[in-house]
């Protein structure tokens, strides 16, 4: 089981017992999202911004317009931070203090460089689409030459790794477990509803397949 080596970088200071360093671990809590926070640094100042992903192996792909600052910003580091949580419910303690969250998330330390390769670009994009809704790409106009030449993709190689999970109940202190107090966890999930067509579509236009597939996987 390959793990990452713990360093000063990516070491879970807070919570260690919640620390997992294990690659399967990480990489799934990375693809069971397509939403990320990256960090940069833009005049001295530290900003931190949501983004679309995809994970292909050990690298992470970013896409932007060739003048986004954060992308820019990343490429004159040559390094990124980016982090992915999923919140999985509410912990309910009977005290204030005890009140917390289960959830799973994971920070990503990497190198940054602009991907050159036309095809690997291509790729890039459409690992991205396809990661928010799986086999989509394959529905949708590919980018035509200006809208490619105009788009910057970034790719973040995995230098180093941690995830921080909590899933479990109440820990309330022993001497309030007998107040009369509910406790308890509210679990959450993000859902899918039906898809909503276009009010522009011609009435023949079907919902594709893999859009009703991922209603269908993300409902419950």
């Amino acid at each position: 089981m390959a793990e990452y080596s713990i360093s000063e970088l990516n070491k879970v200071v807070r919570g260690p017992k919640r620390a997992d360093y294990d690659v399967d671990t990480i990489n799934t809590i990375l693809d069971d999202a397509f939403l990320c926070h990256v960090g940069y640094v833009f005049k001295n100042q530290a900003i931190v911004i949501p983004m679309a992903y995809a994970r292909k192996d050990d690298k992470i792909y970013l896409h932007g317009s060739l003048k986004n600052r954060m992308m820019l910003s990343l490429l004159d580091a040559g390094e990124a931070s980016i982090s992915v949580t999923h919140l999985d419910g509410l912990v309910l303690a009977r005290s204030a203090f005890h009140h917390s969250a289960n959830y799973r998330s994971v920070n990503v330390f990497g190198k940054v460089k602009k991907v050159e390769d036309p095809q690997e670009k291509m790729d890039a994009l459409e690992y991205i689409l396809n990661h928010m809704v799986p086999g989509h790409w394959d529905n949708v106009r590919q980018p035509n030459e200006k809208e490619f030449k105009g788009t910057l993709v970034l790719e973040v190689s995995i230098e180093t790794a941690s995830a921080k999970v909590r899933a479990e109940g109440v820990n309330d202190e022993p001497s309030d477990l007998d107040l009369p107090i509910w406790a308890g966890v509210v679990p959450v999930k993000q859902v899918a509803f039906d898809a909503i067509s276009d009010n522009d579509l011609p009435k023949d236009i079907e919902v594709p397949k893999a859009v009703l597939n991922y209603v269908t996987n993300n409902k419950k």
